[in-house]
């Protein structure tokens, strides 16, 4: 079932209005393959019924669509080496100039929440060891689902199976039926709320370190200068960018540094101004 062009334009554009996600002329089948299911839900017998109900502005249906074209792969541990780089370097070098020994960590487009609770299970591991300090994880997603299926902390066996490692999973998990639900430990240490990375983040708390991972690769390039600015504006001098290993970022300016390290894409924030 194809999508006309202007209906795929209209989506687009309403896509990229609501989310800052850039989908560009090429992407008719992505779209199509999204909104056929939702399509047949709602009732309508094809997409220009459904995209003309999108015109009227009906909102729930509007949602719907943005949750459906918004990417979620995710799995636990994701790439392996910036949860190692977060354990071995990160966390120790802003544990050392941290005023209120207090650690926050923001994953930006946290999806169902296992790099959040992944972060979240390395903080556990490593504050027994640091007495006196405490930590948070924030998550947030444009998709009101994902922030939903993060908050509850409870995976499928599939979900479990995709990256996380066997030890976390008996310590820190209990089975409920066929499902895995986190322990009370891992959840109290990270909330998950909705947030647009485009949007300047209003009430976000001051953070150490910001996990903002295989996001940018689908926004425009001022769109990817603007997410940046937000990030950099709720980072504490001193503080670590991680981005995706196949990502790169717009020129950063003066006051960001590239951390060499292995197999991640990590940026320091030197402070002295704005970036």
């Amino acid at each position: 079932m194809s999508i006309a062009t202007t209906d795929f334009a209209f989506v687009a554009d309403l896509v990229r209005q609501r989310s800052a996600i850039d989908l560009q002329p090429g992407k008719e089948y992505l779209v199509e393959s999204r909104l056929v299911p939702l399509m047949r839900i709602s009732g309508e017998s094809d997409l220009a019924a459904f995209v003309s109900r999108l015109r009227r502005g009906d909102q729930k249906l509007i949602d719907s669509v943005i949750d459906a074209l918004t990417t979620n792969e995710t799995l636990w541990f994701r790439d392996t080496a910036p949860f190692d780089v977060f354990t071995k370097q990160l966390l120790p070098d802003v544990a050392k100039t941290s005023l209120t020994k207090k650690i926050t960590v923001w994953s930006a487009a946290c999806s169902s929440g296992q790099e959040g609770y992944s972060l979240a299970m390395l903080l556990l591991d490593w504050l027994p060891r640091n007495p006196g300090f405490d930590a948070k994880i924030v998550g947030t997603d444009i998709s009101h689902k994902m922030v939903e299926r993060a908050s509850a902390g409870k995976y499928s066996q599939l979900e479990i199976n995709r990256g996380l490692r066997v030890p976390y999973l008996v310590k820190y998990f209990d089975q409920v039926g066929r499902d895995w639900v986190l322990k009370k430990e891992v959840r109290d240490l990270a909330t998950f709320k909705w947030g647009n990375l485009a949007q300047p983040p209003i009430g976000h708390p001051q953070c150490d370190i910001i996990f903002l991972r295989n996001v940018l690769i689908y926004f425009d390039p001022p769109t990817k200068k603007r997410v940046i600015e937000n990030c950099r504006s709720v980072l504490r001098p001193g503080g670590y960018l991680v981005l995706g290993g196949a990502e790169t970022a717009p020129s950063l300016g003066p006051n960001w540094k590239r951390v060499d390290v292995d197999r991640a894409v990590v940026f320091q924030h030197l402070g002295n101004g704005a970036s």
